[in-house]
């Protein structure tokens, strides 16, 4: 066989979502290529295990090998890579010419997959809700769209981006509409995150791995289906509304983040949100980008007004507040709404470094930049431990959980504790159902 005649031999760099998703819409029944092998970051223990050949296809009766991206000189080379595809979402610029550099330097040529290729359409509605960094105010913001459309009449079914971190074979396909459904899975403390305030609202959600049977089956009970994206990924999906969410707070990062950048460009509707908390010269140089980038996007300005749980006496307590992990780690927020929280409520927030054991001390040195607050890591048993052995042995007076979940109901904090909420704000929401009643002719 010559060079000509031969399959490309593809390593698709990821991190267990995006990079399945190519290799499923892109690679897995194309003669044409050869995927030798994926390579994961960003999440803990997703690396060292197999793409199974159960969903690899017939030309993987093995399945494909998932390596550290550490690896990847040595893979390109030992493997005899012709092509390495970038897979995966909220990194800057800089990092994907980086891997770029790293790939080119080993002998591999270097791909980026886009929409046209990547995306799916459907027999329903798709409303996608995206981002231009992790933390900006995504999943507040989907539920306000799922409100609406249910406010219209309207049965709707959320898919949400991949976090597919356990068995992949029984993740092919989920479904999730009651709380013992995702006790049945195993879900870590992420995927609770981002499903249960679907659940708890009385949505359906599906994920998974294989997004055209997810699709497939969310068309049989939805008239509007909704993407729920994660990090700052692009849509799964090819949408008929195109909702992006901007975030102030990290103005110019709009612009410097993959693939936020293309869903700011790509957006219909662009949700600026955070307006109360952001310097006045933040928006403004955010309202600029939009103009100079997408000047025919509709733009709708928000707040995130926050609640505190009552029951605990706030004012002087030393707290230590725990935040949704991936905002502050791959998203690299230094604070969330559990720091602003407890500021307005009069409370210390304590460092919990001090007490930080396991796992949980090696993220606290992996992103130094946390401010003082608890990343609510829980991607295995041992580190759902291992961050409340970091609660129970913190020298404070209670515990204020601003994850989208019920820690409480995961892990055991023996504290006094409180939650912390935020929802879009009704006029923000109301903007929002007007142009989903436009746009889809509701």
């Amino acid at each position: 066989m010559t060079k000509e005649q031969r399959r490309r031999r593809v390593l698709i760099v990821g991190a267990a979502g995006r990079d399945f998703h190519n290799f499923n819409v892109v690679y897995r029944d194309d003669d044409r290529f050869d995927v030798v092998a994926f390579t994961a970051t960003q999440i803990p223990g997703i690396d060292e295990r197999t793409y199974p050949s159960e969903l690899a296809g017939r030309l993987y009766p093995d399945g494909i090998p998932i390596h550290p991206e550490d690896e990847l000189e040595r893979l390109v080379r030992d493997l005899a890579v012709d092509d390495v595809v970038f897979s995966y979402s909220d990194v800057s610029h800089e990092t994907v010419m980086h891997v770029g550099s790293r790939a080119l330097a080993a002998g591999s040529d270097y791909t980026l997959l886009g929409p046209r290729s990547t995306m799916l359409t459907s027999s329903s509605p798709i409303v996608a809700v995206c981002a231009v960094r992790t933390g900006s105010g995504k999943s507040q913001t989907t539920r306000a769209v799922t409100r609406s459309l249910k406010a219209a009449g309207k049965r709707i079914a959320v898919v949400r981006h991949p976090m597919p971190y356990g068995d992949l074979v029984k993740q092919r396909v989920q479904r999730f509409e009651t709380y013992e459904d995702m006790d049945a899975a195993d879900c870590t403390i992420e995927e609770r995150e981002e499903y249960e305030p679907h659940v708890a609202a009385g949505s359906i959600v599906y994920a998974g791995i294989d997004y055209e049977q997810i699709l497939r089956a969310a068309e049989k009970e939805a008239d509007v289906v909704v993407w729920d994206g994660g990090n700052n990924d692009l849509p799964f999906y090819s949408p008929d509304v195109h909702i992006t969410v901007a975030d102030p707070l990290r103005a110019g990062h709009e612009t410097r983040y993959h693939p936020g950048e293309a869903n700011l460009r790509m957006a219909d509707v662009i949700v600026i949100n955070k307006v109360d908390s952001a310097a006045a010269e933040d928006l403004d140089a955010l309202r600029g980008t939009i103009s100079s980038l997408n000047a025919d996007a509709e733009t709708i300005e928000a707040t995130s007004p926050i609640s505190i749980e009552e029951g605990i006496d706030l004012a002087g307590a030393r707290v230590i507040v725990v935040e949704d992990g991936p905002t502050l780690t791959h998203g690299e927020m230094a604070y969330g709404a559990g720091v602003v929280a407890a500021r307005q409520a009069g409370a210390e927030p304590i460092d919990p470094r001090p007490w930080a054991v396991g796992s949980i001390k090696e993220v606290f040195e992996r992103y130094g930049h946390m401010g003082p607050l608890l990343p609510a890591m829980g991607y295995s048993d041992r580190q759902r431990d291992e961050l409340a052995q970091t609660i129970n042995a913190a020298d404070v007076d209670a515990v204020l959980i601003a994850t989208p979940i019920d820690l409480r109901k995961i892990i055991d904090i023996e504290k006094p504790a409180a939650r912390v909420t935020y929802e879009l704000d009704d006029p923000a929401t109301e903007a929002l159902a007007q142009t989903l009643r436009k746009r889809l002719d509701l």
